[in-house]
């Protein structure tokens, strides 16, 4: 047993050193020769701020290994042409510089130099499968790659149109002011009375959704959207002796995600989310018009519509989402 422990530790040991010399060779090839300048010297007599706001970041801390800061600085991103760029006295494209403002620059270049650091990332596992990905979406429109552009920022997010609603009670950057410069249908919504707490700062697209990829629907970060939505509302998950088939199949049927003008994110506001598909069933199911009023007014209507006042369905059907109650009461989801 002794002879076995000090076999262990001195196996323990070796890997030790070695990825101690592995570490420090890297580190001593990205650094400059004796003597020579470091690219980001040279880099800042033309692009001090860019320069100062990366070595400000995560991509230029000296401790991130894995970073540009110790594969070389400026050259690990932009190529050996910066080297070039700078001899030639710089100006756009002088030196054939690959820069990710470039539009003659495909975006699977860009995307490729970006994951030559970041494929180990379990989220990015299905980044050719997203959607971003299929739009033609570069690392560079979301993220600020020489460091934080706000202060608060998580991940370097682009900003390009923040927010100055009423709504915002924190100094943080909001994930949402990244997205919806992109899906301005959905910056509507969240703007709605009724909406999850998004611009608020309580909850981020990303808790949702998985920007970088995902073979779910939407890609979403569960395998359904009803996984998704019990993930946080698991009163709803059930199982029920009276499962309610359309909650079964799908939330979105009766909800908007993003907001609504409906109280519950309702898509329609009740009854008429329900008389879309109860429209003959049980009660009568005509639709709620201009036909009934608070008072007759002849020739249209000879009596006062009842239905106006304080009546929905769920003044009854409260348990819509499933029922474990016995027999007839649970089977139409009464209280």
């Amino acid at each position: 047993m002794l002879q076995a422990l000090r076999s262990l530790l001195l196996l323990l040991v070796l890997v030790a050193g070695t990825v101690w010399m592995t570490v420090n060779a890297s580190q001593a090839a990205a650094q400059p020769a004796p003597g020579k300048a470091s690219p980001e010297e040279i880099c800042k007599t033309c692009h001090a701020d860019r320069v100062e706001s990366y070595l400000a970041s995560k991509h230029g801390q000296k401790g991130n290994t894995r970073g540009p800061s110790n594969q070389g600085g400026c050259l690990a991103c932009h190529t050996d042409a910066a080297l070039e760029h700078a001899a030639k006295g710089g100006g756009r494209g002088v030196g054939g510089i690959f820069g990710f403002n470039n539009p003659k620059i495909s975006i699977d270049a860009k995307t490729k130099t970006c994951l030559a650091c970041h494929s180990a990332d379990r989220h990015l596992a299905f980044w050719d499968s997203g959607k971003h990905r299929k739009n033609d979406v570069a690392c560079n429109n979301c993220h600020s790659l020489h460091g934080t552009p706000g202060p608060g920022a998580s991940f370097a997010l682009q900003q390009p149109n923040p927010t100055v609603a009423p709504y915002e009670t924190t100094v943080r950057q909001l994930q949402y002011e990244t997205c919806t410069s992109c899906h301005r249908q959905i910056r509507s919504q969240l703007l709605k009375p009724s909406h999850h707490p998004i611009i608020e700062g309580r909850v981020k697209c990303s808790d949702c959704h998985n920007p970088h990829g995902a073979l779910s629907p939407m890609m979403v970060k569960n395998e359904s959207i009803n996984q998704l939505c019990t993930s946080c509302h698991a009163e709803k998950r059930g199982p029920y002796i009276w499962e309610h088939p359309p909650v079964e199949e799908n939330c979105l049927t009766c909800h908007n995600p993003h907001g609504s003008n409906h109280n519950r994110l309702l898509a329609e506001k009740a009854p008429n989310v329900c008389q879309d598909c109860h429209d003959a069933a049980q009660h009568p199911g005509s639709v709620y018009d201009a036909t009934g009023g608070f008072k007759p007014i002849p020739p249209r209507n000879t009596t006062p519509n009842t239905r106006l006042i304080a009546r929905g369905c769920v003044n009854c059907h409260n348990n819509l989402h499933g029922s474990n109650a016995p027999a007839m009461r649970g089977k139409f989801f009464l209280r």
